[in-house]
């Protein structure tokens, strides 16, 4: 049995021996070599002292076993092989010294000794006792026999690296691709969550075991959602989160405060915490065996934030010293859970978006398709659009637009959707005319759709989103109002020649009537004339008369009118109007005791014609003043406002006022509702058709008993 090294003084030769060579040179100088079984080194033959000062000089990991007792010598390159067995290992004999992995390369280098072949190993796993607990290492090394000065073996000279971490970082790189191909098709977080744990299974030596935890929304509960291996304490599907009391399931709450990695358990080499009371029985050491099983807890983050998605658990290999390098691999493990969840997650939202989208479509009142690339293939198309298409859904989905509606190719469409595709720019069209295929045979459709460009979050068009409304009824019933309007007009027309020549026939006739009249009384005896009853009756013939001679006045004002177009246009200032009327009805105004209140703003000029403005304000002026309330003194309020493309022209009174249903009514010809007042029922009318004709209209607001407010809108240009 060697003894420890102790400081011993050497001699000069001893000293040329051991020149250089560090740590290990230092060690083998003051080495009592005296008191080992090779003797003092100055009986040492040639080829070990050669041997042993090239070793000693070496920067590559080097030892020598020498004799049959393969007694120890090796560099500073070698020490970290060693671990604790330094500083004893030098001069020990190999066989104790590597007593854990003897039956792996004991063999080996006997056989060499015995003449046997040089041996050469590359990523070699041995189970090494030097940091005080088995420990997986990887070695590339060789063995070939050291020479004595006659030449024959006397020992093994090994030159040798550790490619431990260079073999584990490849085993758990191929882990993590795995677990980063496995997540690319899956759709549930369950199979996200055990399918990183069935991948991690496969890597037994880094992941003795794993579980999933996934947190609820509001953080009280963890749900597993996957697990591997063999694990000692219970296999709990959910735990509680908002209590610190101990439990035999894992302390994820310390974790969820913390935010950070939880190291359970003894580590390698550690001195086991073994309980007070000894365990005797099997059960009691199966116990004492699960209390020393050691795992690290790992927080879960959503990638890029802080927000918690749930935990890691992995088994720690008791074979591995758990340093920067294994908790890196952890941490890379959680990462790519985190991703896998989050894009399952994504996936999901998108799937549940899409399907609401789909749904929304499906129920839309309007016809919808999203047409896909620059083929425009059909990739959604509701109920909606088949109907106006005339074709069922799995006749078009999937399909190039003329591929699903081959009779449109030659009616513009496809490069309506071209330019919105390249462009970007939505198209607009109402009541366009395609023919499509109904029932075999080709039938003119009338869509009103809009083509709106669709694009990916990069801001790159992927098709065009199309809604359209068929409006076939729309335009059968415009037309019908077309021609209805045509034949109206031609009404008119006629209506208006009648009236015109109704109104010019009729004045011969009535001027006759007043010259027979006239005559007659002329010719009736002076006493007769004076009878009351004669004087009535010829009162009557002379009102009547009178009105007669006014109404076909009016009829010929109205065909003036509806002949007329923009005849005499000017520039009229309303403020003038107003004055110029104001003054033809002063004496009625004095009358009745009427109060004028007149607002212009400062442009009240319209470009109209100078006698149908004044006919207007005429009108509107003395309606107001004939329509007066008995109950109370007249006001009549006149004023302009400008209003976008139009100057508002309002006439107010405080008068009688109209009933609602008859509002509809007053701008007809003949009708009057207040017969009190005389006129022929055709003032209002023939403002409307002036107004109207002028592209302006004339609108009132009135409440019986309280007045009215009639508002003529006279179009303004630009």
């Amino acid at each position: 049995m060697p003894q420890e090294p102790t400081p011993h003084k050497t001699s000069a030769q001893t000293l040329t021996i051991f020149q250089g060579g560090g740590e290990m040179g230092a060690l083998m100088r003051d080495y009592p070599w005296e008191n080992h079984p090779l003797g003092h080194p100055a009986q040492w033959p040639q080829s070990l002292k050669t041997n042993i000062r090239l070793l000693l000089n070496s920067e590559f990991p080097m030892f020598i076993w020498w004799s049959k007792d393969l007694y120890a010598f090796h560099n500073d390159a070698y020490l970290p092989a060693l671990g604790k067995k330094h500083p004893k290992a030098l001069g020990m004999a190999a066989r104790e010294l590597w007593a854990e992995i003897w039956s792996n390369v004991g063999g080996i280098a006997e056989g060499i000794l015995a003449g046997g072949k040089p041996y050469y190993a590359e990523g070699l796993l041995l189970y090494l006792e030097r940091k005080g607990f088995s420990e997986e290492t990887y070695w590339t090394f060789s063995y070939s026999p050291a020479f004595d000065d006659d030449g024959r073996e006397a020992g093994v000279f090994c030159a040798c690296t550790e490619v431990t971490s260079t073999i584990v970082g490849q085993r758990r790189l191929k882990s993590l691709k795995d677990i980063s191909d496995a997540m690319s098709q899956i759709q549930t977080l369950e199979q996200a969550c055990q399918m990183a744990s069935e991948v991690l299974a496969q890597n037994p030596q880094d992941v003795p075991f794993s579980q999933i935890y996934l947190l609820n929304a509001d953080h009280t509960k963890a749900t597993l959602f996957g697990h591997s291996g063999q694990v000692a304490r219970p296999l709990a599907q959910e735990i509680e989160l908002q209590g610190q009391t101990p439990t035999p399931e894992w302390p994820l709450w310390q974790v969820l405060q913390s935010k950070s990695m939880l190291l359970t358990g003894n580590q390698p080499g550690e001195p086991q915490r073994v309980p007070e009371t000894v365990a005797g029985s099997q059960q009691q050491q199966q116990q004492q065996q699960q209390q020393q099983q050691q795992a690290v807890i790992l927080p879960i983050f959503h990638p890029g934030q802080e927000q918690l998605l749930g935990f890691f658990v992995s088994g720690v290999s008791p074979k591995l010293e758990y340093d920067r390098d294994y908790q890196n691999f952890h941490e890379l493990v959680t990462g790519q859970i985190a991703t896998s969840i989050a894009s399952v997650r994504a996936r999901q939202e998108a799937r549940r978006q899409q399907e609401e989208l789909e749904n929304l479509f499906e129920q839309a009142p309007v016809a919808i398709c999203i047409l896909q690339g620059p083929e425009h293939v059909v990739e959604l198309a509701n109920p909606g659009i088949c109907a106006l298409w005339g074709k069922k859904q799995e006749d078009v989905l999937g399909k190039p637009l003329l591929a699903a509606l081959p009779e449109v190719k030659d009616q513009g469409i496809k490069e309506l959707l071209d330019r919105v595709f390249l462009t970007g720019v939505p198209y607009v069209n109402s009541e366009m005319e395609v023919l499509l295929e109904h029932n075999g045979k080709l039938e003119p459709i009338f869509f009103s759709f809009v083509y709106q460009p669709m694009r990916d979050a990069k801001g790159t068009i992927t098709g065009v989103i199309a809604v359209a409304i068929s409006v076939n009824a729309q335009v059968e019933a415009r037309q019908e109002i077309e021609a209805m309007n045509s034949e109206l007009r031609a009404i008119n027309v006629d209506l208006d020649n009648f009236v015109y020549s109704a109104s010019h026939d009729l004045k011969a006739p009535i001027s006759n009537i007043e010259g027979l009249v006239d005559t007659l009384v002329e010719q009736l005896p002076p006493e007769t004339r004076q009878q009351e009853v004669i004087q009535r009756v010829l009162s009557m013939i002379q009102t009547s008369i009178t009105r007669f001679k006014r109404a076909v006045a009016d009829l010929t004002e109205v065909t003036k009118i509806q002949r007329e177009n923009n005849e005499d246009v000017a520039a009229i200032d309303l403020n003038d109007v107003v004055a110029d009327v104001q003054l033809d009805l002063e004496n009625m105004i004095q009358s009745v005791g009427a109060k004028v209140v007149t607002a212009f703003t400062p442009a009240s000029t319209v470009k109209f014609s100078a006698k149908n403005v004044r006919s207007i304000v005429y009108n509107l002026f003395s309606n107001a003043l004939k329509y007066r309330s008995p109950e109370r003194a007249p006001v009549v309020t006149i004023q302009t406002q400008a209003v976008p493309g139009f100057l508002v022209f309002s006439v107010t009174d405080n008068g009688l006022g109209i009933e609602p249903e008859a509002r509809g009514k007053i701008f007809t010809m003949f009708k009057r509702l207040h017969d009190h007042v005389e006129g022929t029922g055709i003032g209002l009318y023939i403002v409307k058709r002036i107004v109207e004709n002028a592209g302006g209209r004339i609108v009132v607001e009135s409440e019986a008993g309280k007045g009215s407010t009639f508002k003529v809108y006279f179009k303004q240009e630009g």
